[in-house]
């Protein structure tokens, strides 16, 4: 008699609690155009705070693919973060995209990149990252990444890091709880650095040096 299938779906009257209650799968059995984004999802799910883990890639994988696809993680991530910002960041108390006194940032969605009220920053940033991330011209197959398109993914970090920005400095409590579930800042930051797409002067999130000082503190 042999086994029935696994279904790896989130069936219609899924409890929350039962979410994804299904077993691992090797990413070298994972039969799909999707295989990195699935794994990267399944590693994450595992255990969020293993950041290094999430972001070892398998063997001979695309470097390309892996930043893409880590990419559009993050993206999807950080509407949780959009969301929880909805409860403190107004219009009329946050009317600039601002991190620290000396950053003010301008948004880039429209014709000419003007000064948005932070919770319209991070939704036009959101919206801005899904369309370039998902679009044909740049970014037509998931398996293979032309090296120009690649270059397009510094940008991206950049504006959707001063969301991690902005949260940090101006919202800390609700940064805080939203870091202690998903440890996401910590994961984009180790990530843009491994990588180099990002500068060390932009990342103003003092994420990593806390791990650093906590380390310390423990010995």
């Amino acid at each position: 008699m042999t086994e029935a299938p696994i279904i790896r779906r989130n069936r219609p009257g899924t409890k929350r609690s039962d979410f994804y209650g299904w077993p691992d799968e090797l990413f070298e059995e994972m039969d799909s155009t999707l295989a990195v984004q699935q794994f990267i999802q399944q590693t994450v799910r595992k255990d969020p705070s293993c950041v290094e883990t999430i972001l070892t890639a398998p063997e001979q994988q695309d470097e390309g693919v892996w930043k893409y696809e880590h990419l559009r993680q993050f993206c999807m991530e950080l509407n949780g973060l959009a969301v929880k910002l909805q409860l403190g960041c107004q219009p009329d108390t946050c009317t600039q995209m601002t991190a620290t006194e000396q950053w003010i940032f301008l948004c880039a969605a429209h014709k000419t990149p003007k000064e948005c009220s932070a919770i319209d920053y991070t939704r036009h940033t959101l919206d801005g990252a899904a369309c370039l991330l998902n679009s044909n011209k740049y970014f037509p197959s998931r398996v293979s990444i032309r090296e120009s398109s690649v270059s397009k993914l510094g940008s991206v970090c950049r504006r959707v890091y001063r969301i991690f920005s902005h949260a940090y400095f101006h919202h800390r409590q609700l940064f805080d709880e939203f870091e202690a579930e998903t440890h996401l800042c910590r994961r984009f930051t180790t990530f843009v650095t491994k990588y180099g797409l990002m500068t060390k002067e932009n990342l103003n999130v003092p994420i990593l040096e806390e791990d650093v000082q906590g380390e310390e503190s423990e010995a």
